[in-house]
């Protein structure tokens, strides 16, 4: 688009084909949306009264099995040995990050934590969206610290964790797939029954109750462009509690606890290749032999991309707990083009008189499935003149608009940000206005010409346009509940909308409120009050 003598408002509202925001900042908010977390929608089951006591079972394998295994072609999955390669501590490492000046630069150190020794480049070449890979560190207390069995029973003992909401009771025994989730809140003495009675534990959403697994997700989705989500589960020594199925995200399997044997199977067919929708349970003659037969012990990590059939089973001689960090749900060009090729279409019958004129009279008569195997060179002359409407439809797609209409779902997909020390007493978290004295004391923000501000991260805000408003949509006031809260947006002034672009843009460095490019200081320092009130920035003091 060109860009030359326009204003940033212009720019926005030539945009057409955005739907416009669901919620601004001065509208009330809509009723509470509950989905499952780890970017997964599975579908509803009823709860089940009737709590059943599984049976627990070695889950061997036969040698022709171990045999077919080895045999399975390097080319299908990669394993790679970190013995010896030693990474930080997550704690060390998340202090250090925080000290880092990027939070893009952050979360690319991050994920090079995560799958160290293997180069990130090397990854995103070889594997992403195409082959599982395995990384083995003989290194236990690789993830130490990122969340616990110990975490896990303080949480049920200290928060308010719901069945079929927080924590799901699965057994998977004899080919059958069972949830055992009663009703309310799950507390320690029922979990800790249904666990000795052979039962797997999955929380849907650590992030909300763990602040590790929150901070860690929140550094991850700015890597990804996309949510970050995760599930933690908890399965006792000799039994599965999830039957093989593959799932619609990116998956990396985080090995906490103990050890679990696992086997990843290739996608049984192309229109399997990356899904859009997670797969039923299937039966162990449906899904054929592994391509990955291996047992993920403390501090390793496995990765398979969307499609790949997957189950794990615990060996009789340990427990096993791992965190399932995933991403990449509906995020393909195909799910772009859902948000492109309607409003594509809206512009072009707008805008060009071929796109409304009339159908064939006798249309009816020649096209339609039950007149599909006709020979009629109407038909050929129809398919053509359809064939060119579509190759004209490109000229009007609204492609900027579409994205950030996909970047509003990204915004309020995400987490808030964490905060550091630093961050919250330079941001409007750490504002000294208080109660004292039977009065309010220092509420006003002093906020000045000179004073150095930026964003807190560089994914918190971003402009979107819907051809008549310019709005900022943040992450901010975001749940650690997925989706708990509406989008947030303020609607922009037109005079603060170029100085919101140069602020975004400067990102990571700190600028000015003087700098704002707006025609007077009054527009300035209303914009820079604005967003420190909504946490949006922090000053360089």
């Amino acid at each position: 688009m060109e860009r030359k003598r326009m204003s940033a408002l212009s720019i926005y509202q030539s945009l057409s084909g955005g739907t416009k925001p669901q919620n601004q900042a001065k509208s009330p908010p809509a009723k509470k949306i509950k989905k499952k977390e780890n970017g997964i929608q599975p579908k509803k089951k009823p709860n089940k009264k009737k709590r059943t006591r599984p049976l627990k079972s070695s889950m061997k394998l036969s040698s022709s099995e171990k045999e077919t295994s080895k045999a399975v072609s390097e080319k299908d999955c990669e394993t790679h040995d970190g013995e010896g390669s030693e990474g930080p501590a997550l704690d060390a490492l998340l202090t250090d990050l925080a000290k880092v000046n990027n939070s893009r630069e952050r979360a690319n150190r991050l994920f090079q934590w995560l799958l160290h020794p293997v180069q990130d480049k090397s990854f995103f070449r070889d594997n992403w969206e195409k082959k599982p890979i395995l990384i083995q560190r003989q290194n236990p207390d690789y993830y130490k610290g990122l969340f616990s069995t110990a975490e896990f029973d303080h949480i049920l003992r200290n928060d308010d964790v719901q069945y079929g909401v927080n924590l799901d009771v699965t057994s998977y025994t004899n080919g059958k797939r069972e949830t055992h989730n009663p009703p309310g809140r799950a507390l320690p003495y029922t979990v800790w029954d249904f666990y000795e009675s052979g039962c797997s534990l999955r929380m849907l959403n650590p992030q909300a109750f763990s602040s590790t697994v929150w901070q860690v997700l929140s550094i991850l989705q700015e890597k990804f462009g996309s949510m970050a989500g995760a599930n933690v589960y908890l399965t006792p020594a000799g039994t599965q509690g999830f039957a093989p199925h593959y799932d619609d995200i990116e998956a990396f399997i985080l090995q906490l606890e103990g050890k679990k044997h696992w086997r990843v199977y290739n996608p049984r067919s192309k229109d399997e290749v990356l899904p859009l929708v997670s797969s039923p349970n299937f039966s162990q003659d449906e899904i054929g032999q592994p391509i990955m037969d291996v047992v993920l012990e403390a501090g390793d990590l496995l990765y398979f991309p969307r499609g790949f059939i997957h189950q794990g089973d615990c060996l009789p001689d340990a427990h096993s707990m791992h965190i399932t960090v995933s991403s990449y749900q509906r995020n393909s060009w195909g799910d772009l083009l859902l948000k492109l090729m309607p409003a594509a279409l809206e512009i072009a019958m707008e805008e060009d008189v071929e796109f409304r004129k009339g159908l064939p009279l006798d249309y009816l008569q020649f096209m339609g499935v039950q007149n599909s195997e006709k020979e009629d060179p109407r038909r050929d002359k129809f398919v053509a003149r359809v064939e060119g409407l579509m190759k004209k439809l490109v000229s009007f797609a609204p492609v900027d608009a579409a994205v950030d209409q996909k970047a509003r779902d990204f915004l309020h997909d995400c987490l808030p940000p964490v905060l550091s020390a630093e961050e919250k007493a330079s941001s409007v978290y750490g504002a000294p206005a208080r109660w004292g004295d039977g009065e309010a004391l220092d509420v006003t923000v002093k906020l000045k010409g000179q004073t150095q501000i930026r964003l807190v991260r560089a994914g918190a805000a971003r402009l979107c346009g819907d051809g008549e408003t310019v709005s900022l949509f943040y992450t901010t006031e975001n749940s650690r509940v997925y989706h708990k809260e509406e989008p947030k947006s303020i609607e922009m002034k037109a005079e603060h909308i170029d100085a919101m672009e140069f602020l975004i843009h400067s990102y990571p460095k700190f600028v000015s409120v003087a700098s704002f490019p707006c025609e007077t200081m009054e527009a300035k320092m209303s914009l820079a009050e604005l967003l420190f009130e909504k946490g949006l920035i922090h000053t360089a003091e």
